[in-house]
């Protein structure tokens, strides 16, 4: 009765191991497909790596000694595949797309705020990517002037996903949005399950609101936007701007990978702060399509006493914003008659 339990212990044991090498084998063929240091021969590479873990496996299968050596060899090559990718280095210098070919930066001196590579495209409908028409700009701004956050949360057709974008007011000068976003080669398009490696580099983008939000609302197809006015009170509003420009700097000095789950868009957000001010965690900050409804919940939108669902519904820009287009209020007239916005 003793040999009976300690058989199916065993075979427990045997099984946990395997899913456990199964799924590190996984994920390394995963991290040559998409990360391989030869990008011509990729998928070459990867489909060699899985290759030789079949034969390996074939040896477990065979039993006796030949079942330890396959084992053992799967490690060892799983093992010199992750000590690679964990060598991999991110990157300034590389032939970047023209939207994220130069990265952001600011001096802080006393009140004044002088911000470098301020993105301020032309957009033209042929021209969605803002190519013949890049303008890069210098901005200063004064932090006693901040006076709030707007909150742009950007929907692509999948309701539980969506990319927010905040943006910073001043009474004395027109808003700075900052996006979270990857930073991607020429040619390289964003992959989700390529987020989950080293594909891509982390940027800051720091734009006028007629670049980064007109180029969602007008140009890409399939796009919708809302815009939500926060209850931040003037003194975290000037916190979360100085959290942002330090995130920025520091990225313009070391850059970082970006990551779908660790360094994303809404992760790194909360990141940036510090343990202690870093708000409760919600599965809504990963699954960002619904965040809005947690802003909601934990009073940080400006409701005029609306329920959620007529505040979202009158929150959706792009009518507003396809009208205002090429005008110089643009930013003014997107928020003319929205809760919270002076209607």
């Amino acid at each position: 009765m003793m040999g009976f339990p300690k058989r199916h212990l065993k075979i427990a044991r045997i099984l946990v191991l395997g899913v456990l090498i199964l799924g590190w084998g996984a994920w390394a063929f995963g991290a040559l497909w998409f990360d391989s240091p030869v990008a011509a021969s990729s998928h070459a590479v990867a489909f060699t790596y899985l290759g030789v873990v079949l034969v390996l496996l074939f040896l477990v299968a065979r039993g006796s000694r030949w079942a330890t050596l396959g084992v053992v060899g799967v490690v060892a090559l799983t093992a010199l595949v992750t000590l690679w990718w964990f060598l991999l280095q991110p990157g300034n210098d590389r032939d970047w797309q023209t939207d994220v070919a130069r990265e952001p930066w600011a001096d802080v001196n006393g009140d004044l705020v002088t911000l470098h590579n301020v993105r301020n495209f032309d957009y033209r409908s042929d021209n969605k990517s803002g190519e013949n028409n890049p303008r890069w700009e210098t901005r200063i701004v004064r932090l006693s002037q901040l006076t709030g956050i707007d909150a742009f949360l950007n929907f692509w057709g999948i309701s539980w996903m969506a990319h927010p974008i905040l943006s910073f007011q001043f009474k004395d000068a027109p808003p700075i949005a900052i996006s979270i976003e990857t930073r991607k080669e020429k040619g390289e398009d964003y992959s989700a399950l390529g987020g989950l490696y080293r594909q891509f580099e982390l940027v800051y983008v720091v734009a006028d609101e007629r670049d980064v939000i007109r180029v969602r609302s007008n140009y890409r197809e399939g796009e919708e936007v809302y815009l939500y006015r926060t209850t931040m009170p003037q003194e975290e509003v000037r916190e979360r701007f100085l959290e942002y420009i330090r995130s920025m700097n520091e990225l313009y000095a070391h850059p970082r990978w970006y990551n779908a789950i660790t360094a994303n868009c809404t992760t790194a957000i909360r990141s940036q702060r510090s343990i202690a001010a870093r708000s409760p965690w919600d599965l809504r900050i990963l699954k960002n399509g619904h965040i809005d409804e947690m802003f909601y919940e934990r009073g940080l939108l400006t409701t005029k006493g609306l329920p959620f669902d007529e505040l979202k519904q009158r929150a959706l820009i792009n009518p507003a914003a396809r009208k205002a287009d090429q005008d110089p209020n643009f930013s003014r007239i997107i928020r003319a008659g929205r809760p919270g916005f002076g209607e």
